[in-house]
């Protein structure tokens, strides 16, 4: 019988973890353990790093694992490299369930970036009213650029205030509605967006928003990653753990 490691943190993960349920299958899902309440799961969960890819690969051989599910955040580039390389060490077979990439559309105002310092260097110049829909994790990068109010949306309320002079603070969890996103735009006056290329239709609204009030977007791109093979739907998964010949893995 299959035993299958999910790497989480994502509503993908968590769709993948209730389909293999329901299957009766044997399944754990990893969280990286930077929620502080992460939704339950039907299926065991661990949660903390592994120490690298070699911990990942130690982890695979002593739990037993025959299927290895990359289904975590698509900025999270150091894990989904470990994952290749753990399973390319250990033979285990390795997917990635993973969003679309958001395009453009003709409406939108992108400005690409590369990455987090690149983005706070986009913001140089006079105040203004900036939206960082990017989680907490690197909201003190944009220190940096002490002029600007900011308005921020946390997942969880954070141990310590965001190291930003002049800021707001949302507490909410998604997936968010263009509706509501556009009231709150609206209501803090924002004149740009700030986020990563996250993909999906979860936090899709703020984009949707910010093209109907025609407000810029700082778009940061996704990072590179290994050679894999990848999926985006709960289904590919389930028919590639079945060996299913169509997916060619």
């Amino acid at each position: 019988m299959p035993k299958i490691l999910i790497l989480g943190g994502t509503t993908e993960a968590s769709a993948l973890a209730e389909a293999l349920a329901l299957r009766g299958d044997d399944a754990v899902l990893s969280y990286a353990g930077r929620v502080a309440n992460p939704k339950a799961q039907p299926v065991p969960t661990r949660v903390g790093g592994f120490g690298g890819a070699a911990g990942l690969a130690t982890y695979l051989r002593a739990a037993g694992i025959t299927h290895l599910v990359d289904a975590t955040h698509p900025f999270a580039a150091q894990m989904s490299r470990n994952a290749v390389e753990a399973a390319a060490d250990t033979g285990i077979p390795l997917i990635a369930l993973t969003r679309p990439a958001w395009t453009a559309e003709p409406d939108d105002d992108w400005r690409h970036v590369a990455d987090i310092e690149g983005a706070v260097a986009t913001l140089a110049g006079a105040r203004r009213s900036v939206m960082l829909a990017l989680g907490r994790m690197h909201v003190a990068a944009f220190a940096a650029q002490p002029q600007h109010r900011y308005l921020l949306r946390f997942v969880d309320a954070p141990e310590a205030p965001p190291e930003l002079p002049d800021h707001y603070l949302v507490i909410d969890r998604g997936p968010f509605d263009v509706m509501g996103d556009v009231a709150l735009m609206r209501d803090h006056a924002i004149d740009v967006v700030v986020c990563k290329n996250a993909g999906g239709t979860g936090a899709q609204a703020k984009l949707i928003a910010a093209r109907q009030l025609g407000i810029p977007v700082v778009m940061i791109d996704r990072p590179s990653l290994p050679l894999r093979a990848e999926v985006h739907a709960v289904p590919d998964v389930l028919r590639w753990i079945g060996h299913a010949a169509d997916l060619g893995v």
